[in-house]
């Protein structure tokens, strides 16, 4: 009998961590810490990876220049085949900026929400800074657009390099093997076998404006849309694939309860979200029920609907994907333009 009762104490001491709400502070800390350590450390390795990539583009360019310049008989393309390998660094040092970006979005996110509000007493960390967090955990989403990545690698690092080919191919061209200012001279130099020159040059000078162009817009159009008309940014929303930014995941809940006081109650202490209440009547039983309207995240729609059956096993709980939340605990409301 006493063993047996020892099992039952044993049982209820058994903590199910999926429904742990984190009461002891010290652990949560000591949690947060941990995971902190952990996205510092991704961070810096693709930080080194980022380093790493500009390196080998270095390295390729010096080089190229050793072997294009050393011989007056070394052919132009060579310092063509250099930019295509130095545009392939790009592509890839890009990718891994993204990549950086993320684990960066992570830890500046725990050290300005959750550790500076430590330091201050009392400690009131942002409410809704472990949604954003999580949000990002469950759903990892890029906080750059492809192009912009290009864009901001090209100015800080590539633009330089890129610069350097080109002129170091034009140099060649007028130089080797003999100066001269011919200009049917220079197209016959630039052809690549059965490529005429003219279409070498124009394809060169496409891909440097074309670099020049993603670099610039990746500089002035985030300033720009803050400005640009409702209209205009809904289209850019369903741009495709090249438009910056994670796709929204809030949702809109409408509750139908008996228990409506309670259920609000419970929603704006436990969730730190605001409620607002309606009066409805069920057209079937001709009772009348309290509506209540709640803007969650995605990620608290499971602790939201734990509150409805725990409230009111008979509610009535539909959430819908939201299109746009503003407002305070949301994303905050635009100037107009």
């Amino acid at each position: 009998m006493e063993r047996g009762a020892g099992l039952d104490d044993q049982a209820a001491d058994r903590v199910d961590l999926s429904d742990r709400r984190w009461e002891d502070r010290r652990e949560f800390i000591t949690a947060m810490a941990h995971l902190y350590r952990g996205e510092i450390s991704r961070a810096n390795t693709w930080r080194t990876r980022l380093d790493a990539t500009t390196n080998w583009a270095v390295v390729t360019v010096a080089g190229v220049f050793t072997v294009a310049f050393s011989s007056a008989q070394h052919p132009h393309f060579v310092l063509l085949l250099a930019l295509l390998l130095v545009l392939t660094f790009l592509n890839i040092e890009a990718r891994r900026y993204r990549y950086y970006l993320l684990w960066s979005y992570r830890v500046h996110l725990l050290e300005t929400d959750f550790f500076a509000p430590l330091l201050v007493s009392p400690s009131r960390p942002a409410s809704d800074w472990a949604d954003h967090l999580a949000e990002s955990l469950l759903h990892p989403s890029f906080p750059m657009a492809y192009w912009d990545a290009i864009g901001r690698r090209f100015r800080r690092n590539y633009v330089w390099l890129v610069t350097l080919l080109v002129l170091s191919w034009s140099a060649k061209l007028f130089l080797h093997p003999v100066p001269t200012r011919d200009w049917e001279t220079v197209l016959a130099r630039a052809a690549v076998g059965p490529v005429e020159g003219m279409v070498v040059i124009a394809a060169v000078g496409l891909v440097c404006g074309g670099l020049v162009g993603v670099s610039i817009a990746s500089l002035l159009l985030p300033a720009w849309g803050r400005g640009l008309p409702e209209v205009v940014r809904r289209i850019q929303k369903r741009a495709g694939p090249l438009m910056p930014g994670p796709k929204p995941r809030e949702r809109l809940a409408t509750i139908i309860t008996s228990h409506g006081q309670e259920m609000a109650r419970r929603i704006m202490e436990e969730l730190q979200r605001g409620v607002t209440a309606l009066t409805g009547t069920g057209m079937y039983t001709g009772e009348v029920r309290d509506v209540l309207l709640c803007a969650v995240t995605d990620v608290q729609v499971p602790y939201l609907e734990e509150i409805a059956r725990q409230t009111d096993p008979g509610s009535f709980v539909v959430v819908s994907p939201a299109e746009e939340v503003r407002g305070k605990g949301f994303r905050p409301f635009e100037p107009p333009s």
